[in-house]
């Protein structure tokens, strides 16, 4: 079981560069970094999380600076997006942000994905909330092309460019790791069929392992063999019977999150975490 970590990096806690350096000391296998472009202040979209909303939400870097400045001290900790909102960012541009990670990181780039939660903030960037998954689907893919083919075009409903070439292309072949973060159901499972390497629930969101087998038999439906979903859970508490319950269901990386009040807090919860990839070494 692989053991996680995930911080909204803003100037409350320590910086992107330190964060990384005590996450690899400490034998953690990814450091998370999530996004929020900006919080529009009217705020008719509640919280998911319940009122009021954390001020981290509105303060954080963007993940894939934050995460450039982690690749250059780092060597063997994975970065990832926890979760990179692709329906809000230009599609061309941000596949060359996702090759050009992968690449200066030698590989270690983990692409988690998300449609959103917050109305007000995707409606200032042109997207229309009812037909957010169908965008992030229609981006994913023509990602894919860029990233996979010298020469690559698409014509869908939302993304759509001309024969281009686009480099860098990734290290990993045939991309970093397409991972998808959203609640169970039906379209999310439909979706991390189709076009995802694995998918990425919130702990204690909403019902997850009860739904497993939804995912299993969709996946066998179209012809895909369940097993090659990678399964992870994000935000789960440092507690070792919660990560062996996902352990057993088939789950093989668990993100814990840190404090983010200020710098003796985030090390003191690191520490926390840390014991969990003590615990867990055994069974990777």
């Amino acid at each position: 079981m692989d053991i996680g970590v995930m911080i909204f990096p803003t100037e409350r806690v320590p910086g992107p560069v330190r964060l990384g350096t005590e996450a690899e000391a400490r034998g953690f296998e990814s450091l998370w970094f999530p996004e929020h472009t900006h919080i529009p202040t009217g705020r008719k979209t509640p919280f998911p999380g319940g009122e009021p909303l954390p001020d981290h939400y509105k303060e954080t870097v963007d993940p894939f600076v934050g995460l450039a400045a982690v690749a250059s001290v780092t060597s063997t900790l994975k970065l990832a997006t926890g979760i990179c909102l692709v329906a809000q960012r230009d599609p061309i541009v941000l596949a060359k942000e996702v090759a050009s990670i992968d690449r200066v990181s030698d590989g270690r780039f983990l692409f988690g994905i998300g449609v959103g939660w917050n109305i007000d903030e995707m409606e200032d960037h042109g997207v229309d909330p009812k037909r957010r998954r169908a965008h992030v689907r229609e981006s994913v893919l023509a990602m894919k092309g860029l990233w996979t083919t010298d020469e690559a075009s698409f014509e869908g409903e939302f993304v759509r460019f001309s024969p281009s070439w686009s480099w860098p292309k990734p290290v990993q072949q045939p991309h970093p790791p397409v991972l998808m973060g959203g609640a169970a159901g039906p379209t999310t499972f439909r979706h991390v069929v189709e076009y995802c390497d694995g998918w990425m629930p919130i702990h204690a969101r909403r019902e997850t392992l009860p739904r497993l087998g939804e995912l299993r038999a969709m996946a066998e439906e179209s012809g895909r063999d369940p097993d090659s979903i990678e399964l992870g859970v994000f935000g789960v508490p440092p507690k070792e019977d919660v990560i062996e319950s996902y352990r057993v269901a088939g789950f093989r990386r668990a993100v814990i999150a840190l404090a983010q009040t200020n710098e003796a807090d985030v090390m003191a919860a690191m520490d926390q975490a840390a014991k969990m990839v003590a615990a867990f070494a055994a069974v990777r």
